[in-house]
């Protein structure tokens, strides 16, 4: 099969292009700068941009499997994330419906922040209620894809916080943890779904191939739950190390959100903690129902918790982040 992956070099996307190498299909990976470790996986690695229209239909021609997962999480103007989010999405349609003659599937990676949060299972017919500009961006991505669902054969995943080798959007929990404390926050827990991201690549991979997945939208994602401090000490207990359980208020995170992004504003130096990361830890929850997935395509994420942190610990210790 031939495939091609827009963000293939961010953390899902070099999974996803090991797993699709690693099943024998030929893979074109979309990239803004050379990555010669993407050609280690056996990828064909194509120059480009997802905001040029002509870089993606050059990427899709001849395509079979188009699986987005450019985008950004951060940016100072909200209109970025709609402007690329969801912009690049329409032209990849696009693209393809002029270029990919044979397409198979085209897979939207979206996001459990265009559902918003939840202390209790969302599922997929739920309303979406986003609560901040990249949410927003995630939903306004998945009506344009399924608005191209009478032309193209469409599926969107929508999985939660992502988890395993390769990712640094959760390293700052794990050097609290390192540091020997496990924060929690006042107002009790609050439950996080969560996914490995070897799961989450076989479950992109299940979106492109299985016939149920065409024009549906899907959570993928661990039936383990977890919360910001479990998480951390799961990852004391990997790293050998006794965390002391710590409470933080909410108007406390909320203040040093407020001072991190004022640092960044002055000095142009990013800090882990932003007002995003706070709005995220404060919510009462971020909890998906991985039901339709596992009922309509099969699919189980099975890594457990601990064997996640694990591999992600390992790898942070090999590039020196730990």
């Amino acid at each position: 099969m031939r495939a091609l992956v827009t963000g293939a070099a961010g953390f899902l996307g070099r999974a996803l292009v090991r797993h699709l190498a690693a099943r024998g299909d030929e893979v074109r990976a979309l990239v803004r700068s050379p990555a010669p470790a993407l050609e280690a996986l056996g990828a064909r690695v194509v120059l480009g941009d997802v905001t040029d229209p002509a870089s993606l239909r050059a990427a899709v021609e001849g395509q079979e499997l188009v699986f987005h997962l450019a985008g950004v999480r951060r940016a100072t103007d909200p209109a970025e994330f709609l402007r690329v989010n969801a912009g690049s999405t329409r032209d990849a349609l696009e693209a393809c419906l002029a270029a990919a003659p044979g397409l198979r599937r085209f897979v939207l990676a979206g996001s459990m922040a265009a559902a918003g949060p939840s202390a209790t299972p969302r599922r997929e017919s739920d309303p979406a209620f986003p609560v901040e500009p990249y949410g927003v961006s995630k939903v306004e991505a998945e009506r344009i894809t399924f608005s191209y669902a009478d032309r193209l054969p469409v599926a969107v995943a929508r999985p939660p916080r992502i988890l395993g080798p390769g990712d640094k959007e959760n390293l700052f929990f794990f050097r609290i943890a390192r540091a020997g404390f496990a924060v929690g926050f006042t107002g009790g827990v609050r439950p996080l779904s969560w996914i490995d991201v070897d799961d989450c690549a076989r479950g992109l991979l299940l979106l492109a191939d299985h016939p149920a997945a065409r024009g549906q939208a899907f959570f993928l994602a661990s039936p383990e739950l977890t919360d910001a401090r479990a998480l951390q000490l799961a990852v004391a207990h990997s790293l050998g190390v006794k965390a002391q359980p710590v409470t933080v208020p909410g108007f406390a995170v909320r203040a040093l959100a407020e001072a991190s992004e004022a640092f960044r504003a002055l000095t142009g130096r990013r800090l882990p903690l932003n007002r995003k990361l706070a709005a995220q830890v404060l919510a009462p929850g971020w909890v998906c129902d991985p039901a339709k997935a596992r009922q309509l395509l099969g699919f189980e994420a099975g890594t457990p918790l601990s064997e996640s942190v694990r591999r992600s610990v390992e790898w942070y210790r090999a590039e020196g982040l730990l």
